[in-house]
């Protein structure tokens, strides 16, 4: 059986939120990563708890239909002080991750310092920061950067997974460079 490669694999980068969520999406083709789209599902409007969580299912399972994403990378909550903030972004994702679900999707999720620190070498960078990272990274246009900082969350969570999936995976310990060459002898020019 012959194994046809994809030319290029989607990801749909999510940063939960019951008030602003933010989502992009990244082309990667080969080594080269491209900004789609970013975007954020505003719900403002609603004041019912359910109801939504009921748009970001609807309006995911739209931008997955839209874009058929590959894989999903999505934000984990953070740790704070206010259960109820807590409980009610852990709904959102959960939501999220059920629209991945619903849809086949792979899921991988992503600590937001590990976010960070893939995208800007710190952890406790601002939003800011992160933001315009990716503008400079992925060359985005001013024009296409949005007022609400939740979009770059969103297609952050893509580019961590994008990197992350990029970094070789080594099977082998190595003590030190002598023990190296000894292992790779292919790898030494003489």
């Amino acid at each position: 059986m012959i194994s046809i490669s994809k030319p290029e694999t989607i990801i749909l980068g999510i940063d939960p939120g019951t008030t602003i969520m933010g989502y992009g999406i990244l082309s990667v083709a080969g080594n080269r990563a491209t900004m789609v789209t970013m975007g954020v599902i505003d719900l403002r409007k609603y004041t019912d708890p359910y109801l939504k969580l009921g748009r970001i299912f609807e309006r995911l399972i739209g931008i997955i239909d839209a874009y058929h994403p590959d894989e999903l990378a999505i934000e984990a909550p953070f740790f704070g002080k206010n259960v109820q903030s807590m409980l009610k972004l852990g709904r959102a994702q959960g939501v999220a991750i059920a629209a991945a679900i619903h849809r086949d999707i792979p899921i991988t999720e992503y600590a937001p310092l590990k976010i960070k620190m893939a995208i800007t070498g710190n952890g406790q960078a601002s939003k800011e920061q992160v933001a315009d990272m990716l503008k400079r990274m992925l060359k985005i246009p001013e024009s296409s950067m949005l007022p609400f900082l939740d979009a770059t969350d969103g297609l952050a969570a893509a580019y961590c997974h994008y990197l992350q999936k990029g970094k070789p995976n080594i099977s082998k310990a190595y003590s030190s460079w002598k023990d190296f060459i000894n292992k790779n002898p292919d790898k030494v020019k003489k």
